[in-house]
């Protein structure tokens, strides 16, 4: 247990500290005024002030903040009176010019990802990458078919149909479609490197779970490591990969809360995410690498959508005022990222719920692949 919250700790803080330094250097590269860099949220445990810039710890260990001056006064006007706000007026956030406030807002989304990649690019240089072979394997065999009547054998690999090489899964399965009810010749080689002659007649009717031959197959993998100068290319094309992968996988999972009112199974929140730390860190240090770098792509992109309260409010609100060269009215920003921020807490507050009442019954986080 003290090993769970101790790894879960340490990669929240990662994952914060990461991110809110892209906001802090940007900001301080263009001069603009940081007024705190806070860790986790208040109320303030600690704080130390150098320079112009208080650095604190807080008493909420789940999340960060840069406070920049001007920042809560996006839409204009004045920040205050007397001389000393006047002097430094130009260092306000909302002052600065829209490029510069877009690189500021986008810079703690891009450390995510830069994170991601640099965890599974040394990943990749060190262990390697599961990458699909040029071997078709047989998976699994059902009961009474054709397969187990030849005599095929669960992890046999399957290199020729008819005399033609097979590479992939594709080329068995339209192969042994058409030629329904005929005899076809395979030629096999097992895990002990023998190769051996079967034939198969693959059935013209079959079971609706099943397929002609009754086998279930899969590439083989293999694992591929990569130079230490290849590996950030092939790292970076994975983190692209995955990034799509969890864009559509947020899009699903709006559309199944809104259509049904509950969390889907495979959906975690700080509970959940402390729970699978626990089963990461104790499959070793790899494992949680690389749930920390899916952490960091999931807290990259979530927070580059266009909600309010978040990274992506604030650029759509910027983007907004470049197209339309008027900033935001002020007003009505703050009170947009006053109504992100209830919803963002709401369905924190449903999803951490959902997390309880899994933990209580038993129930796994991730669905089972049976």
């Amino acid at each position: 247990m003290l090993l769970t919250i101790f790894g879960f700790i340490v990669i929240l803080s990662v994952l914060v500290l990461v991110h809110e330094l892209g906001h802090f250097f940007t900001a301080k590269f263009f001069k603009i005024k940081v007024e705190e860099f806070g860790f986790g949220f208040p109320p303030r445990v600690w704080g130390r002030k150098i320079g112009e810039t208080l650095y604190s710890l807080n008493l909420l260990p789940i999340g960060g903040f840069v406070k920049l001056y001007g920042e809560d006064e996006a839409g204009g006007g004045k920040i205050g009176k007397g001389e000393k706000v006047t002097k430094n007026l130009d260092r306000a956030f909302f002052a600065r010019p829209i490029w510069q406030r877009l690189i500021v807002v986008v810079s703690g989304v891009f450390m995510n990802f830069v994170l991601a990649v640099a965890i599974i690019s040394f990943i990749f240089a060190t262990v390697g990458a599961p990458t699909p072979g040029n071997d078709v394997v047989v998976t699994q065999i059902a009961k009474d078919s054709p397969a187990e009547g030849a005599g095929l054998k669960t992890g046999d690999i399957i290199k020729k149909i008819n005399g033609e090489e097979i590479t992939q899964s594709s080329q068995l399965i339209n192969i042994t479609r058409q030629n329904l009810g005929k005899p076809i010749r395979l030629q096999i080689r097992n895990p002990k490197s023998e190769i051996r002659n079967l034939e198969i007649t693959p059935r013209e009717k079959y079971p609706s779970d099943q397929g002609p031959m009754g086998v279930s197959i899969g590439q083989k993998v293999e694992i591929k490591k990569y130079s230490w100068y290849q590996a950030p290319i092939a790292g970076t094309k994975e983190a692209i990969k995955t990034s799509v992968l969890i864009v559509a996988g947020v899009g699903t999972v709006i559309s199944e809360i809104v259509r049904t009112g509950g969390v889907p199974q495979g959906v975690a929140g700080p509970i959940g995410i402390a729970q699978l730390t626990g089963e990461f860190v104790h499959s070793g240090i790899y494992a949680v690498l690389s749930f920390l770098a899916l952490l960091s792509l999931n807290l990259a992109i979530l927070n580059v959508l266009p909600i309010p309260a978040l990274d992506g409010g604030r650029l759509f609100f910027i983007l907004i005022e470049a197209v339309t060269r008027r900033k935001v009215p002020a007003k009505f920003e703050s009170y947009a990222h006053a109504v992100g921020i209830a919803l963002l807490l709401a369905l924190i507050a449903l999803i951490t719920l959902n997390d309880v009442g899994r933990l209580v019954s038993g129930q796994p986080i991730l669905p089972k692949i049976e």
